[in-house]
């Protein structure tokens, strides 16, 4: 499986509660703070649900 690193570059505060959980199931603890997770199906759709709030590249 390919890695991909997520990094998130827009706040959550003041979006709805089920994309502040995406975040944080995602891993991501603080903004510009990288997180590299195996691009499987379950991730990927969790990154297309935040895709405004997040930038995802590949590794």
């Amino acid at each position: 499986m390919a890695k991909i690193v997520i990094t998130q570059v827009r706040s959550a505060i003041n979006r709805p509660k089920r994309q502040k959980l995406t975040i944080q199931a995602l891993g991501i603890k603080k903004l510009h703070n990288p997180v590299e997770h195996e691009a499987t199906p379950q991730i990927l759709g969790m990154v297309r649900k935040v895709s405004h709030l997040v930038k995802v590249q590949e590794k």
